[in-house]
């Protein structure tokens, strides 16, 4: 005979033993059939929004000629033209002779007035460096207002064996120095390390007289803030020096490779300042300082 478990004698003597009369439980209000389909919509939609807003900014998804063509027409979507640029200049890298079709509205946005597009468009020309209306678009844009465009022009030129754009590369190199576009008084500021993305607000500066307006000031460039030299609830002058922003990984990368082709020998120190020993440097980004700094020395012998 199996001897049995205490806890199971115990178990089976309360279910054995005639229950007690229970109180009686109120009636659960059901919920009305309007309020049921409020409830599952909500619920839907808060699924449903981010998936468009994922859908509608990730710029890998595949779009058909068709919808390359209608974006490219779509002039009050930006977001749409850098998406059909993106695709276009995927099937350029991979030989994709069908995307010749569409080289008209490269050239044509060029001098596009919303800056993120004549960037991607600087960068997608350079896919294709046979063409020579590409070639004269490249260095028409080395003159752009933005630093970002100036500097995928220079490195697209690159690829064309153009070395007009070395000056820009040099630069991409280069700390930022951010200084205030108006008088006032620094209301927000970055703090020393933080890092940037292009187009992050970097400073505040409200008008000190009355009913003036507030200027932001954003960074030109992804970087990382490497110090201040201004304090928050500081008054500056219009021009007065706020911080400076140090470039990103990806920027100094893509620089070093195209000065592994085109550098010069007064190159070398800021070159060389890539290699020193930093935690704040990946190790990829001295190697190629290294690399670079060898090529540019060779072409001295």
């Amino acid at each position: 005979m199996t001897p049995i478990d205490p806890s199971e004698a115990e178990t089976s003597e309360i279910s054995a033993a005639p229950s007690a009369p229970l109180a009686a439980e109120k009636p659960r209000k059901r919920m009305s059939g309007p309020a049921r389909f409020l409830f599952f919509l909500v619920a839907w939609l808060v699924v449903l929004l981010p998936f468009l807003f994922w859908r509608g900014t990730w710029f890998g998804r595949s779009l058909s000629d068709a919808e390359v063509s209608q974006y490219f027409a779509e002039n009050d979507k930006p977001r749409h033209i850098q998406h059909a640029l993106v695709q276009v200049g995927e099937r350029m890298a991979r030989g994709d002779k069908g995307a010749g079709r569409w080289y008209p509205e490269l050239v044509r946005l060029a001098t596009h007035p919303v800056e993120e597009i004549r960037t991607t468009d600087a960068w997608v020309m350079g896919q294709d460096a046979t063409r020579p209306e590409f070639h004269q678009a490249l260095r028409t844009m080395l003159a752009d207002a933005s630093p970002m465009v100036r500097g995928n022009a220079a490195l697209s030129l690159v690829r064309f064996g153009d070395d007009a754009g070395h000056a820009q590369i040099v630069e991409l190199l280069k700390p930022v120095v951010i200084t205030a576009p108006r008088a006032g008084r620094i209301a927000a500021l970055a703090r020393a390390g933080e890092p940037a993305n292009h187009g992050t607000m970097l400073a505040r500066i409200e008008a000190i007289e009355a009913g003036g307006e507030a200027a932001e000031v954003r960074a030109p460039i992804t970087g990382r803030v490497r110090s201040l030299a201004a304090k928050q609830g500081a008054d500056v002058a219009a021009g007065a020096e706020l911080l400076t922003l140090d470039p990103g990984t990806e920027q100094v990368w893509e620089a070093l490779r195209a000065l592994y082709l085109i550098g010069r020998p007064e190159d070398l120190p800021l070159v060389e300042s890539y290699h020193r020993p930093s935690r704040d440097l990946p190790q990829r980004i001295q190697h190629q300082a290294a690399e670079t700094a060898g090529a540019i020395k060779s072409r001295q012998k």
